[in-house]
């Protein structure tokens, strides 16, 4: 299994931290209580596996297909729904969300290929990642994709109740190719991505979706701009 290199600093300091745990739980209960050492053995080891796994790096065939838009995210659709984009976009747009719970795969891939036309990091809150208000009001970020046909489609990375680190490697006037690698979210979070309003959308809510590897919204051709 390979580690994304965003958990290896995670990694290692949660692994010094059971160890330390360990050894002070066994020198107090190693005379009175070998079973509780053992539970407390088993525990410490789990917990530091399930940090271990969070931060895995799955290996996927990177598809390209310039009329669709591919899910960023594992993840389970939570929201499908015209809104009013007024951050840089300044127009409505076609929002699909999508909830990443502790045990999915944490990267973050780029739904279309272009340029990076705007990206900015807003410091905010930490709502749960599903209430309505945390694309607005929780630390996020945005990222917005001119693709060649000259449409453009946003996508935020959001924190949630648990997230508090948000990795993006996006630049502003680099060149991304789709379903490449475009950050990690520690720990459970959320995705929006906004599409032209005539897109239409391949997923409905509930649905589970693999990041890099879902299609979730068919864009219709226009004439670059």
């Amino acid at each position: 299994m390979k580690i994304n290199k965003e958990g290896y600093k995670i990694i290692l300091v949660s692994g010094l931290i059971c160890l330390a745990i360990w050894f002070l739980f066994y020198w107090l209960m190693s005379q009175s209580s070998t079973l509780l050492v053992v539970a407390a053995t088993l525990f410490l080891i789990c917990f530091w596996i399930f940090v271990i796994a969070f931060f895995r790096e799955p290996r996927r065939v990177r598809i390209h297909d310039a009329d669709l838009v591919f899910s960023p995210c594992d993840g389970r659709v939570v929201v499908t729904e015209v809104v009013m984009e007024d951050e840089h976009l300044k127009q409505e747009m076609l929002q699909i969300s999508i909830f990443m719970s502790v045990t999915n795969v944490h990267m973050n891939w780029v739904p279309v290929a272009g340029l990076v036309e705007y990206f900015k990091y807003h410091p905010g809150r930490f709502l749960v990642a599903w209430h309505p208000k945390s694309s607005t009001e929780n630390e996020r970020t945005t990222t917005v994709i001119r693709m060649a046909s000259g449409q453009r489609v946003l996508f935020r990375q959001i924190a949630g109740l648990v997230a508090r680190r948000i990795v993006s490697y996006m630049k502003v006037d680099s060149t991304v190719e789709q379903n490449s690698v475009a950050g990690f979210i520690k720990f459970g979070s959320r995705v929006d991505v906004l599409v032209p309003k005539d897109s239409t959308v391949l997923v409905n809510i509930g649905d589970a979706v693999v990041g890099s590897q879902t299609p979730i919204a068919r864009l219709h051709k226009n004439i670059a701009e």
